[in-house]
C-alpha cells in the first residue's frame, strides 16, 4: 500500500518517483521569496511536484510551469498537482532542460530549482534514484545557462546545493550575469557542520543578505526559526 506524505493542504503521492519528499525540497519551497508577487513560476526538476505545490499554497501566481525529464516521476508529478485545490494554475511538462528552453518563448519571474547534485559518481543500487542524484543529469552549468535565458530581467531565481559547491555555483552563475541576492547555510544540528546553502540570485549586482539556518536542536526537537518557517506545511509543527 502506497501511502501519500500528507501535508496541511495537499498530499504528494511518491512511489513512482526516485527522488522522495525531503528536507531540502520543504526548504525551498518555503524559503524562497515572493515578495515581488511573481505573475508566472517555473520548477526544474519538479520531481514530485512539492516545490510547485508549495509556492502554489503560498503565492497568486497565474501561472505555474514544472518540467521533469523522467517519465515516471513526470506521471506522478502530473496527478499530484490535478489532485490539488490549485490544478488550474499547475502545468507539468515532460522534457529536458535543454528541449524546453528550445520551445519555449515566455519568461518566468520567478524559476526555482532542486537540481541533482552528487558531482562524484554514486550507486545507491537504484539506477532512477542515482540518475535523479548525479550532477551529469543536469549539470550546473546546463542549469545556470537556462535559466539565464528564462528568467525574466527582473526575475529572481531560487536553489538549493550542497554548502560545499556555493563558491563554484556563484562563479559559474555570475559567467551568465546572474548574482547572489541572498544566502541561507543550513545545518541539522547546533554542533554540525553547514551541509545546504539555499540562494536566491538576480540580473542586480548587489551584496548577498546572509544568514543561517538550523534544524534540530535534539531528535525531532525542531529550532522555532524551522518551525516558523515549515508550519504552514508539516501537519505536526
Amino acid at each position: 500500500m502506497n501511502t501519500p506524505f500528507r501535508f496541511k493542504q495537499f498530499s504528494i503521492q511518491q512511489d513512482k518517483c526516485a527522488m522522495k519528499v525531503g528536507t531540502d525540497g520543504v526548504l525551498l519551497g518555503a524559503w524562497t521569496s515572493l515578495e515581488d508577487n511573481p505573475y508566472a513560476i517555473l520548477d526544474i526538476g519538479a520531481g514530485t511536484g512539492l516545490i510547485s505545490l508549495m509556492l502554489a499554497q503560498r503565492s497568486q501566481a497565474t501561472i505555474i510551469d514544472a518540467i521533469e525529464i523522467d517519465a515516471e516521476a513526470y506521471e506522478q508529478c502530473v496527478a499530484n498537482f490535478e489532485q490539488s485545490i490549485w490544478n488550474d494554475r499547475l502545468f507539468c511538462y515532460h522534457a529536458g532542460l535543454d528541449e524546453f528552453v528550445d520551445e519555449i518563448e515566455d519568461q518566468y519571474d520567478l524559476i526555482v530549482s532542486n537540481p541533482p547534485f552528487y558531482s562524484e559518481t554514486v550507486t545507491s543500487g537504484n539506477d532512477a534514484r542515482d540518475m535523479a542524484r548525479m550532477s551529469f543529469s543536469l549539470p550546473f552549468h546546463e542549469l545556470l545557462a537556462s535559466v539565464a535565458e528564462l528568467l525574466h530581467e527582473e526575475g529572481t531565481f531560487a536553489v538549493i546545493i550542497p554548502f560545499k559547491e556555493e563558491v563554484k555555483f556563484s562563479e559559474i552563475a555570475a559567467r551568465f550575469q546572474l548574482f547572489p541576492k541572498r544566502i541561507t547555510h543550513v545545518k541539522g544540528t547546533l554542533n554540525s557542520e553547514f551541509k545546504r546553502s539555499l540562494m536566491e540570485f538576480s540580473f542586480r549586482h548587489s551584496s548577498p543578505l546572509i544568514s543561517e539556518l538550523t534544524i534540530e536542536k535534539g531528535r525531532h526537537q525542531y529550532t522555532e526559526d524551522y518551525i516558523n518557517l515549515t508550519k504552514e506545511f508539516y501537519l505536526k509543527m
